[in-house]
């Protein structure tokens, strides 16, 4: 188990101490959760009223707070207390599972890949034919790798996730559990004689930038032709529809249950609600902020706050529930 000091995490922390405590503290946990050797943080104010009657030794908080820390318990005051659980969070990482040896006798391996140093397979693992797997991949038990595959660097697999044929993942990136890479888009056209659907083939593929993640039972769907295409840096949450010919920009975020329908665009630095959904052919600007539960419909310029179903600029939506509420509340 790991302990640190205060003054230990502080030195990582650069904030400043008030109060002190000697105990070593064995991680960060919620304030009502918390016991004597923990330590936890306050990134809000409503939450000032929990550390009275919190067992935590020490807390994390804003700087402009006003909050006494009490006996043998200690403040680190930061900017930002979130930034400063995720520091402290890095502090306190558990070990990735262990693997007894780096090729599991039961993970498959086909002849013609190109496997870099380091890299490590569990048990079931597939590694189809000419894939190429950078320095340092991890394939944890049972994931499947499809012909043509490159994995670049530093590449984290977690169990469960497949990886179609022809698909691009690159360095530094995170596939969680049971996610989708290169399945079939949905595709479909009424037959010429009425009596059914005609499945559309799709030839293309997905590209995954550096740095990406793909949080569990996530699908991406590939291209009909080309790629779908996922930019550096860019977070899927849980649970996310990414369809055919779609792009992200860098660094955006969607939340879970969100979804791009096809050949949607999207610009850099863009942040997804929970429950969004983006109808086909829609492009989202740079910087945009789409509220969750909304549905978009129509194009979005960069920098633009949109919310509600249709999603309309959010202060505008605002304006629109304030009066249906008057509209519909019954008369005094």
């Amino acid at each position: 188990m790991k302990t640190f000091t205060i003054e230990a995490i502080n030195e990582v922390l650069q904030g400043t101490i008030v109060g002190y405590t000697n105990t070593a503290i064995i991680g960060p946990e919620q304030l009502e959760m918390a016991q004597s050797n923990h330590i936890s943080f306050i990134g809000n104010k409503k939450y000032l009223k929990l550390w009275e009657g919190s067992k935590a030794c020490a807390a994390i908080v804003n700087q402009e707070f006003e909050l006494e820390p009490g006996e043998n318990r200690a403040l680190i005051k930061v900017k930002n207390a979130d930034l400063a659980m995720a520091k402290l969070l890095e502090m306190y990482v558990p070990e990735s599972p262990a693997f007894d040896e780096d090729i599991h006798p039961t993970a498959v391996i086909h002849h013609t890949a190109i496997i870099g140093k380091g890299f490590r397979a569990g048990a079931g693992a597939y590694v189809g034919a000419y894939c190429i797997m950078g320095k340092d991949v991890t394939l944890y038990p049972n994931t499947t790798i499809l012909d043509h595959c490159n994995i670049g660097d530093h590449t984290t697999i977690w169990p469960g996730a497949v990886i179609r044929e022809r698909c691009v993942v690159g360095h530094h990136c995170i596939i969680h559990a049971n996610a989708s890479i290169g399945s079939d888009g949905f595709g479909f056209r009424p037959s010429d004689d009425g009596r059914g659907l005609v499945k559309i083939p799709h030839i293309g593929n997905v590209v995954l930038g550096n740095y990406v993640e793909v949080g569990s039972s996530t699908c991406i769907d590939r291209a009909k032709f080309s790629s779908t295409i996922i930019g550096d840096g860019t977070k899927l949450d849980n649970l996310v529809q990414i369809g055919h010919n779609s792009k992200t920009g860098k660094f955006c975020l969607m939340a879970g249950s969100s979804g791009l329908a096809g050949s949607v665009t999207i610009g850099d630095g863009v942040i997804i609600g929970g429950g969004v959904c983006v109808s086909d052919h829609v492009t989202v600007g740079n910087g945009v902020l789409i509220g969750g539960m909304s549905g978009v419909i129509n194009d979005v310029e960069d920098g633009k706050k949109v919310l509600g179903y249709p999603a309309v600029e959010a202060r505008d939506c605002l304006r629109q529930w304030a009066f249906l509420r008057k509209a519909i509340a019954p008369a005094k």
